[in-house]
């Protein structure tokens, strides 16, 4: 009888039976309503117990959800539940989720006519990358009146693992290399001139630039004709990313440096589909995962698999051990996206002659941080003096960040200064931007 739960409703009826015996000794003529009472309770329990005990299943469910999820997205778990009871039984139903949701009361109600069989289900943003593990599956299940519940236990332990978003990936992908792609945020740059690779002559569709109307061609198909280029190929972009505890930073749930692991997965897969190379870097006082820059069929797979295994490191970051580690590995002038962020003047102006160096050899693109939050902050009316005094220090904080982007610029570095959550798309535009001018 393990199995067998008292519910709320039990408790409430057992009160009012109580009360109802209290008036009983004042009023006579209660007292035998009151045991009839007692008596149909104590037949409805036994009732209640045997219909519902009398199977030895009861209840069969499942739960289904993806072997590999994605950073940051929305993950459906489904469960099916399927009812063995002749009658309509109403279910409450409990799923123990991973330590990182702390979760300890989600649960879900159902009900379920004889025989049938549902389907529910839930969504999941997982926010750190690793193993989740999902426990058992309890559900109560109560029949007529619903004053005691039989609990069904599915020993159905499964672990998923979290993986940088592929999702985001392939949205991503598409949106780059989508000719016709309108969606906001990714910008279609206008080509200058023709220093690209001659690729083919095809036909003429609309939106090809009639610049490029290749009028040899057309004279000898007697359709219009156009010159294909491609983007130049096989140049170097490496993916360097900072694991400092600068990059600790929260934003949505998420920390800066996931959200520095999902742009950089969308990048090296958007550079191996532009057919240049890519690398990773990740580094804090000491070096982390290394992999040179390549473009055969398993590399992005490699990536993807250095980038799940990363943590973020307590101590700041070694950016002298970053040149060691750039001399090393980076042969020829390549595209460098660094993902950091500096919270200070003070700071950047520490690391500014190594960003200098990098940059001289390199083709440096500097990507760090603002807060929508605190943007959000230094833009509300406030109406007492704590909040002007907090409202100040917002703006102090913008501003600069905004100078620590100008002082880069002026010494000629690319930069990014972004919200984390627009972070891939920015990153895209400027790799795109680059591309188009000719500058990798």
């Amino acid at each position: 009888m393990k199995n067998l739960y008292i519910t709320d409703r039990f408790y409430w009826v057992l009160g009012g039976l109580v009360v109802l015996f209290s008036f009983s000794f004042g009023m006579q003529f209660l007292f035998p309503f009151a045991q009839v009472i007692l008596f149909l309770f104590i037949a409805i329990i036994l009732f209640d117990i045997f219909i519902l005990f009398k199977h030895i299943k009861g209840i069969i469910a499942t739960r289904t959800l993806p072997e590999k999820m994605g950073l940051g997205d929305e993950i459906e778990v489904v469960i099916q539940v399927k009812s063995e009871y002749n009658f309509t039984v109403n279910l409450r139903i409990y799923d123990d989720l991973p330590y990182q949701f702390q979760e300890r009361d989600f649960s879900m109600n159902l009900e379920l006519e004889a025989k049938e069989g549902q389907q529910i289900s839930y969504s999941i943003s997982p926010f750190e990358r690793g193993e989740y593990s999902f426990g058992k599956l309890y559900v109560y299940v109560s029949g007529f009146l619903g004053l005691i519940d039989k609990r069904c236990v599915f020993n159905i332990e499964e672990v998923s693992k979290v993986y940088p978003s592929v999702l985001q990936m392939k949205k991503m992908e598409l949106l780059a290399l989508s000719r016709t792609s309108t969606i906001e945020g990714i910008k279609k740059l206008r080509r200058i001139g023709h220093n690209y690779e001659f690729e083919q002559i095809k036909g003429y569709v609309q939106g090809d630039d009639i610049r490029s109307i290749n009028w040899k061609a057309t004279g000898k198909k007697h359709s219009l004709m156009v010159n294909q280029y491609q983007d130049e190929r096989a140049q170097q972009v490496y993916l360097v990313i900072d694991k400092s505890r600068s990059m600790e930073l929260r934003f949505k749930e998420m920390r800066y440096l996931d959200y520095a692991i999902n742009s950089a997965l969308v990048m090296a897969n958007i550079a191996l589909r532009k057919y240049d190379k890519a690398g990773l870097i990740t580094f804090s006082k000491k070096a982390g995962a290394t992999l040179k820059a390549e473009r055969s069929k398993i590399h992005l797979r490699k990536i993807l698999e250095q980038l799940y295994r990363e943590k973020p490191s307590e101590l700041e970051a070694d950016y002298d051990l970053l040149m060691k580690l750039t001399r090393k590995m980076l042969y020829g002038r390549s595209l460098i996206l660094l993902y950091s962020n500096f919270e200070s003047m003070g700071t950047l102006n520490r690391v500014l002659p190594y960003l200098r160096r990098l940059n001289s050899q390199h083709l440096l693109v500097l990507i760090f941080f603002e807060d929508e939050e605190i943007q959000d902050f230094a833009q509300r009316e406030v109406e007492s003096i704590p909040l002007i005094y907090q409202n100040a220090l917002a703006g102090e904080y913008l501003t600069e960040k905004r100078e620590m982007r100008a002082v880069l610029q002026k010494h000629g570095i690319q930069t990014i200064l972004t919200t984390p959550d627009k972070l891939s798309v920015a990153t895209l535009n400027k790799y795109l931007e680059l591309k188009s001018r000719g500058l990798i």
